[in-house]
């Protein structure tokens, strides 16, 4: 039990009671016993569900249960009173010291408070953005870093072991296309007379990547190469002579960049993995040839894809996965009927490798269309760990970038879409990474670039970081106010909060109170995003209470007069401020000190 976290302790005594009442309480039904907040403070300040949960194991009915709690309850020193409420629920109200009881410990602890231990002894491996690396990054592979990120740091302020890691999609068609392209610029850079028109027409399946951004690589492999990779008119020689040394050159210079471009946006992974350097390892084949052993290989043919029509499929023979002992829906194919190896396999062998490095659960983060995708690498997972690893996966809806209401519009392959670092260098990195943690992650979001430089409520990036920068304001207002006096959070750890008794000041302690539950529950839930909304209603509570001072002296947080008061406040403003700063890092966006 984490004893910072007030909801734990709770539930432990609300245990204890239970206990007494049905003393052979079997531990799965002890486990769903919960402790929550109540919707509406007249109710009390928590409930618990212990005598509806319990009443089928103790043979009881619900209410019986309840009643009894309640007069074990009413004696817990930290309870105030505990009544019956509705089909077997128990409400909590707490003494408020229980509460203030909090703040030296969130001034102690630091921003290690809310760190939890649920996640204790479990390695996740969180992949995310594993965009081909056929250009710049744009705001797509931005939501899937952002949401990947954070998701990553969550688990690990809950206590999972946690690696980031990026896949490297080098290996497919994409990548040769890219290449095609950045031998266009590579024969421009070498002063070649053909016109892009004439080089497309050469080009097999048309020349797909138009944008600028190849121009630098093209002009690099001009630098490195001279005219040797054309023919000795400056036009294309065959691919066997430069498509391999282009595709290395280039995917390179897109990795660089990516990183670049990652780092700017505050992500760091530790693990980047090349899927051609999977497929020339040949794990793909190894894979495949373990699935046989193990009888989850055959050769079939598969049923009419939905929405074919039986004059539009042509059945053939194919090498099958049997994902359908694993919960798929249909079994998947691994080799084509030329006998090359599906995308499906390579990822099987990349998963299989995550496999072997002894992660618990794997956690992909992808776009929203690869929602068919997950139903199979569950399968596979399962196949591959025998069961003993868990695959999950967080799906990313597509976001929106507005401007003056209208949308900008945004094209990978024609090069005109809005860069991730263009939306970096107008908003900023913690804007940017806030803002896409403001929406649930399957939600599509319209990403407001007005709104997101607003100075208002609205804006919610700016209403948080203006509840932490007033905090440091006022601290700082203090030490000029109280020279010689310790202010510091260790020191305002062991001051006496006793005279913080006013409804706004436990509201908001309250709210400080819920920070490691929701750490907890967004951690098990895979939802970063409530992060966001948890500091949204902290820096609410926050400016509510700093406006009562606008309008009466009496209630500012610094009344020279009143020193010990003044600290107890100060003490709250600096538990505050600690919330903040936890949660902030969770999301990967820094506090600021003043806002400008």
């Amino acid at each position: 039990m984490n004893p910072s976290d007030l909801y734990a302790r709770l539930r432990e005594t609300v245990l204890a009671a239970l206990a007494q009442i049905v003393p052979d309480l079997p531990a799965d039904v002890a486990a769903r016993v919960e402790i929550t907040s109540t919707r509406d403070p007249a109710h009390g300040d928590m409930a618990t569900n212990a005598a509806m949960v319990s009443a089928k194991a103790a043979r009881q009915p619900p209410a019986k249960i309840a009643a009894a709690l309640v007069q074990h309850l009413n004696a817990a020193p930290e309870i105030a009173s505990a009544e019956s409420a509705g089909p077997g629920f128990v409400n909590l109200r707490l003494h408020s010291s229980a509460f203030r009881a909090l703040l030296p410990i969130i001034l102690a602890s630091g921003e290690a408070y809310g760190d939890a231990t649920t996640g204790t002894g479990t390695k996740v491996n969180v992949e995310y953005v594993s965009a081909n690396p056929t250009g710049p990054m744009h705001i797509g592979h931005c939501r899937g870093a952002v949401v990947g990120d954070a998701l990553a740091n969550l688990l690990g302020k809950a206590g999972f072991e946690v690696t980031k890691e990026y896949y490297i999609n080098d290996a497919g068609a994409q990548v040769t296309a890219l290449a095609w392209a950045a031998y266009w610029r590579y024969l421009q850079a070498v002063g070649s007379p053909m016109t892009e028109h004439e080089f497309a027409e050469e080009v097999p399946g048309g020349l797909q990547y138009r944008g600028e951004y190849l121009i630098e690589v093209g002009k690099t492999l001009a630098a490195r190469f001279q005219a040797s990779l054309a023919t000795p008119d400056l036009g294309i020689a065959s691919p066997e002579i430069w498509l391999d040394t282009v595709k290395d050159l280039t995917i390179e210079a897109m990795m660089t960049e990516v990183r670049e471009d990652l780092r700017l946006l505050g992500v760091q992974q530790e693990i980047f993995s090349s899927e051609r350097a999977l497929v020339a390892s040949g794990a793909a084949d190894a894979i495949i040839e373990k699935l046989h052993a193990d009888g989850l290989i055959y050769e079939g043919v598969l049923e009419p894809p939905k929405g074919k029509t039986p004059e539009d499929w042509e059945p053939r023979p194919q090498t099958l996965f049997r994902s359908t002992d694993f919960g798929d829906d249909v079994d998947r194919p691994l080799r084509k009927s030329d006998g090359s190896n599906t995308y499906f396999a390579n990822d099987i062998a990349y998963h299989a490798d995550k496999v072997s490095r002894g992660y618990d659960v794997l956690i992909d983060v992808l776009g929203a269309d690869h929602g068919g995708y997950v139903p199979r690498m569950k399968a596979a997972v399962r196949a591959i760990s025998q069961d003993a690893v868990k695959f999950e996966a967080v799906l990313c809806q597509i976001v929106h970038i507005m401007r003056g209401g209208q949308p900008v519009r945004m094209s990978k392959r024609a090069g005109t879409y809005v860069t991730l670092r263009d939306l970096l260098e107008e908003v900023g990195k913690d804007a940017v990474r806030f803002t896409m943690l403001t929406r649930k992650a399957d939600a599509q979001m319209e990403f407001d670039l007005d709104q997101v430089l607003a100075t208002t409520r609205e804006n919610p990036v700016f209403y948080v970081q203006y509840a932490h920068a007033r905090c440091r304001s006022v601290l700082r207002a203090a030490a000029e106010m109280f020279p010689g006096t310790p202010i510091a959070d260790q020191d305002l750890a062991k001051t006496s909060v006793d005279t913080l008794a006013g409804d706004p000041e436990l509201t908001l302690i309250r709210r400080l109170a819920l920070w490691p539950r929701t750490v907890e529950a967004a951690a098990l839930a895979r939802e970063p995003h409530r992060i966001a909304f948890f500091l949204y209603d902290l820096a609410g509570d926050f400016h509510m209470l700093w406006n009562r001072g606008k309008d009466d002296a009496t209630l500012r947080f610094l009344q020279p007069d009143q020193p010990a008061e003044t600290l107890a406040r100060l003490a709250l403003v600096a538990a505050t401020a600690v919330v903040i700063r936890s949660g902030l890092a969770v999301m990967g966006v820094t506090p600021v000190e003043e806002m400008r």
